[in-house]
């Protein structure tokens, strides 16, 4: 028998990684991707799948709220996390097991056999148990920080920029330019505190001048001797540095 599997992640590469690093697994059958937490829920209760690799951190809600929200049967649960501060102990208290961003794809098929073995040996009433017990224990980490409008001086007027409309940002002397779809504003700030601000999912620094938002890369340019750039959704290309590269390739699982 097949296990029926639903891969949760609103990176559509994060999801992309998981299924292509699945395909060699025979007894694991992908039978849907979801990228928001709404989406998960309607599709866990409509399809009643027997595992999810679940993100923790989904743009509309936390994985915990999804698990909260499921009326069927719990599926059997792999949590995947860009986070090591919060939950991880108590993952490791009730024996749960989670992938830690960016994972290993030794570390990734060590999860998934014991996920198979589990099923082999009729397990996962015992793990709903402990997922329940889980989400009780567990007080999800408050990533509001994460989701804060960047105020701008604009003359009088302070704009709040949302996080979510960033292309990407170029520091330009003591200042830096943050380039939305629409526009581009100005703002007195240093990269490094700028981008505590910003969420590690989405925004990744590319150069010591630059930052983008990975969901608004259009494409990647491979030159000679392995240089790289990223080609946005605005069409403005943009240099990875040797210093960033590695981090990079990782983040967008190349």
């Amino acid at each position: 028998m097949k296990i029926s599997t639903l891969i949760i992640d609103d990176e559509p590469l994060a999801r992309k990684l998981i299924a292509n690093l699945l395909i060699s697994i025979s007894e694991i059958e992908v039978v849907g991707h979801c990228k928001t937490g709404q989406q998960a829920i309607l599709m866990i209760n409509e399809m009643y799948p027997d595992l999810i690799f679940l993100d923790i951190q989904l743009k509309d809600m936390t994985g915990f709220d999804v698990l909260e929200k499921i009326t069927s049967k719990v599926p059997l649960v792999i949590f995947v996390s860009a986070f090591d501060s919060f939950a991880i102990k108590a993952f490791d208290f009730f024996a749960f097991d989670y992938l830690l961003k960016p994972y290993k794809e030794e570390r990734f098929y060590r999860s998934v056999h014991r996920v198979i073995d589990i099923f082999k040996k009729d397990e996962t009433v015992n793990l709903e148990k402990k997922i329940n017990a889980l989400l009780k224990h567990v007080k999800p980490i408050d990533y509001s920080s994460h989701k804060r409008k960047i105020p701008v001086s604009l003359g009088n007027k302070t704009l709040f920029v949302s996080p979510y409309n960033i292309q990407y940002i170029i520091a330009s002397n003591y200042y830096v330019e943050i380039y939305t779809d629409k526009t581009k504003y100005v703002l007195r700030e240093s990269m490094y505190n700028l981008l505590n601000k910003l969420d590690n999912k989405e925004f990744i620094r590319i150069h010591r001048s630059t930052i983008i938002n990975i969901e608004c890369i259009k494409e990647l340019i491979n030159f000679n001797r392995g240089e790289i750039s990223v080609k946005m959704k605005d069409l403005k290309q943009l240099k990875v540095s040797r210093s960033y590269k590695k981090e990079f390739l990782i983040k967008m699982g190349l």
